[in-house]
């Protein structure tokens, strides 16, 4: 099983989400072809109702933890309720450009 499919697992079971998207960003970062390190999770649920964004990201951390423990360095979070989701047409923010270099371009190679 892959990371991105752990990690949709792992979400389904924890929050029954109405929507659930997980994006292997990895492709857009200095890392080796194929890898399962940054991720983005746009992901609706009940569950965050009355909860701050904070808490809400605490409870996708707890969730993954495994994950974040070994092979992902990166997750971009975000939380909505279906109201909040509906508010927004269905629509989560684009991904910033990555600004950041490979290890080799700090020791100038």
């Amino acid at each position: 099983m892959t990371i991105q499919q752990q990690i949709e697992t792992q979400l389904q079971q924890q929050f029954a989400p109405a929507f659930l998207a997980v994006t292997n960003e990895s492709h857009q970062h200095s890392v080796p072809v194929n890898s399962e390190t940054h991720f983005k999770v746009v992901i609706v649920s009940e569950q965050f109702e009355g909860r701050r964004k904070v808490a809400r990201h605490q409870r996708v951390y707890a969730a993954l933890a495994p994950q974040l423990e070994g092979p992902v360095h990166a997750l971009a979070l975000h939380t909505y309720t279906p109201a909040e989701w509906e508010q927004r047409q269905g629509e989560a923010p684009l991904s910033p450009e990555c600004l950041g270099g490979s290890k080799s371009d700090a020791l100038g190679g």
